[in-house]
């Protein structure tokens, strides 16, 4: 059986990150270039977006405590984001601004598209770097911390394979299913959202949680949709 971690770190980071809603739109922001180009390109995009949430989740707490904010109203404002992201997963919001993104992008003629907007912030933007820095600080010691990062290479690697294939992918199987894909994970989304606000108005009133944090509530939400 799977650590509980590492199953609530890789469902969080892969809902956040998304690959099956970014796909399409870095497969229509490489229609111009070579299959050689894109995949240089998505596997580029995949690296630096490692790099920065790697970066943000060994040194976003010491930026918390420079700036004086407790963890505990980070994850409330963590959660609240990772919620308005969900909200905009199920009624398709995020896709249609990524669209736009993408469109304005391509209008300016932008050859390498891997920096900007894939890497950032696509793929490692405002939910995704909160939700790395939560998941780090609900790991207690080597091994959990090494399920943290796993789980992020994971959805990384499956990312680059998706843009990499995003092509062919779209051509395959259409909008439509896309659509109904990211509804879906915008649903699980929106329920370990809330399980981050819930810790943390817990932990800022003192309250000790009665399960462990987001990974129950993944786990649970897991074992009543199957």
């Amino acid at each position: 059986m799977l650590p509980e971690l590492f199953v609530s770190a890789f469902i969080t980071l892969f809902v956040v990150i998304d690959p099956p809603g970014c796909a399409p739109i870095y497969a229509g922001l490489t229609k111009g270039a070579s299959a050689a180009q894109a995949r240089n390109m998505a596997l580029r995009a995949s690296g630096i977006a490692a790099i920065i949430l790697t970066i943000f989740a060994f040194f976003g707490e010491d930026l918390l405590k420079a700036l004086h904010i407790e963890l505990n109203a980070f994850r409330i404002a963590g959660g609240l984001m990772l919620f308005w992201i969900a909200f905009e997963m199920v009624f398709e919001k995020r896709t249609q601004r990524r669209t736009e993104r993408a469109e304005k992008v391509s209008a300016a003629e932008v050859e390498d598209v891997s920096v900007f907007p894939m890497a950032m912030p696509m793929l490692a933007g405002p939910g995704a770097i909160a939700a790395v820095m939560l998941l780090m600080n609900e790991a207690d010691g080597f091994t959990e911390t090494a399920e943290v990062f796993a789980a992020l290479a994971l959805v990384l690697i499956i990312t680059a394979i998706a843009l990499v294939a995003a092509g062919p992918l779209m051509r395959i199987f259409g909008d439509k299913v896309e659509a109904v894909i990211t509804r879906l994970l915008g649903v699980l989304l929106a329920a370990l959202a809330a399980q981050y606000v819930i810790d943390g108005l817990r932990g800022a009133f003192f309250v000790e949680p009665q399960a462990p944090a987001a990974a129950s509530a993944a786990l649970a939400f897991l074992a009543h949709a199957t």
